[in-house]
């Protein structure tokens, strides 16, 4: 059997299972050893032998497989992650060719976008499905995101609960992970958006060259009828521009551009900016807040253009969002100061959010943050540069340790200090009474940052998750403190 047979026999009616995880075979199931970042599928072959597959997918590269002279069909193809995400579609009737498909990559900033493209396209009265970092809403039920891109399958499987809901539009966020492993790479994109690029990830993409790399294959991908919506203020940005054959639609923040934002005001409540485009303007007014989230409208806004609603139902849509889960997110409490829960866990997201906050701080500007474990290190003395640069006071604690052990981590960040015996600089390895210490040490008109966890309701130590949202510990410690 070849590989174009077996599409056919996932497309019929009595199509086996797909399976990219061994320990899940079923008797009669495909499975395809697709080679990861630290496991290889082909090493678990064997085992998907002993649970009765009925078919592996397997690369080229390695065709030494100790189960040949059995009665199971061998598929051999170039890549298995893109027969994979092939296989998933095919398995469930390719729902991505049922929707319009929109997606948003970059380092900071995908989030928010989605959220805003969603907002803009149910303001038109439409049905918007959504695969983001923080859930993946169906139209018809949502589901907790495990990562920020799924696997191919559980996409797939997104997608079809998508268009039997009626939804005619997808928006997704495409992280660098996915992308070099091929997740979304059988979907056709109608239009996708670039946001930026900053030191992230370079324990997975090991330099930064190839951390682009892995953002441009969603628009080396695009085909000349697509839309790439990208940021002229963003170097890589023109990078991107040499390499895609789709058209462009390019934004920027008061310069000229396919799409602009001229700045009306910014405060701790609202910022309001004109939006332009081709010849017209609207006003947009938008509980987020600051700079880097104009960027990130200018964006949805690009995508939804790009597909065909007009400006007037975009700036609508994009006034219309109130707040994002763990981004910038105010906390509700009428006390005399302010306390604000972000996801911010790069150093290029923490000089934004403190650039953005410290000219609406009439106090102090007090954030608390820390790292995460078994993820890039380099950034971790860069945040706390940057936090000792931008804020009055700094408590340095733990993230999501993992693996690692919570005070190493925070050696490491603390090594980014000019000074890390300050008076302004705390350490603080319990994250829940490092909340507390900024809460209770707050004063009139200061400003308090929770950075890096943001939406997550849960903290990782070890392997294992626990229970702690940051929002929850806060608001516990205000109404304490009221």
């Amino acid at each position: 059997m070849n590989f174009d047979e077996l599409i056919k026999l996932v497309s019929s009616n009595k199509a086996p299972d797909i399976c990219i995880d061994s320990r899940l075979v079923k008797a009669g199931d495909i499975f395809v050893a697709i080679k990861g970042a630290i496991y290889d599928g082909r090493d678990f072959i064997n085992q998907a032998v002993a649970n009765s597959a009925g078919y592996i997918v397997c690369q080229n590269s390695k065709s030494n497989i100790e189960h040949q002279a059995s009665n199971i069909e061998t598929i051999f193809v170039d890549d298995t992650s893109k027969a994979a995400a092939i296989l998933a579609q095919a398995r469930l009737g390719n729902p991505a060719s049922e929707l319009t498909n929109l997606a948003v990559t970059g380092t900071n900033g995908k989030t928010t976008v989605a959220f805003l493209v969603r907002s803009c396209i149910q303001n038109a009265g439409r049905k918007c499905g959504l695969i983001s970092t923080i859930v993946y809403d169906t139209t018809a039920a949502t589901f907790e995101a495990g990562l920020t891109t799924p696997d191919c399958l559980t996409i797939a499987a997104r997608q079809s609960q998508m268009v039997k809901a009626g939804s005619k539009y997808m928006v997704i966020e495409a992280s660098s992970h996915a992308l070099a492993q091929n997740r979304i790479a059988a979907i056709s994109f109608k239009a996708a958006a670039f946001t930026n690029l900053t030191g992230d990830h370079l324990d997975y993409h090991k330099t930064k060259e190839e951390y682009l790399a892995a953002k441009t294959k969603l628009f080396t991908a695009l085909s000349p009828t697509s839309t790439a919506v990208l940021n002229k203020q963003s170097p890589e940005a023109k990078q991107i521009a040499e390499k895609t054959g789709a058209q462009i639609l390019w934004y920027a923040i008061d310069e000229p551009a396919d799409i602009v934002a001229r700045i009306e005001s910014i405060d701790i409540n609202e910022t309001v900016f004109t939006l332009e485009y081709a010849g017209r303007s609207s006003l947009v007014k938008t509980a987020l807040l600051g700079l880097h989230n104009v960027g990130n409208h200018l964006a949805a806004a690009g995508l939804c253009l790009a597909v065909g609603f007009n400006l007037q139902t975009v700036s609508k849509g994009l006034s219309s969002l109130q707040k994002i889960p763990g981004r910038l997110e105010k906390l509700g409490w009428d006390g005399d100061f302010t306390v604000l829960v972000d996801y911010a866990h790069t150093d290029d997201a923490l000089k934004n959010v403190l650039s953005t906050l410290i000219p609406l701080c009439r106090g102090d500007l007090r954030v608390v943050f820390g790292c995460g474990g078994d993820r890039d290190r380099t950034k971790r003395p860069r945040m706390a540069k940057v936090a000792e640069q931008l804020a009055d006071f700094v408590i340095v604690t733990s993230d999501n340790p993992r693996t690692e052990k919570p005070q190493a981590i925070i050696d490491e960040i603390v090594a980014g200090f000019e000074n890390s015996r300050s008076p302004k600089v705390a350490i603080e390895p319990d994250r829940k009474k490092a909340i507390e210490l900024a809460i209770k040490t707050a004063e009139k008109d200061d400003i308090v940052l929770i950075a890096g966890k943001g939406h997550e309701n849960y903290q990782i130590i070890d392997t294992q998750k626990f229970p702690f949202s940051d929002d929850i510990i806060a608001l516990g410690y205000l109404a304490r403190r009221k």
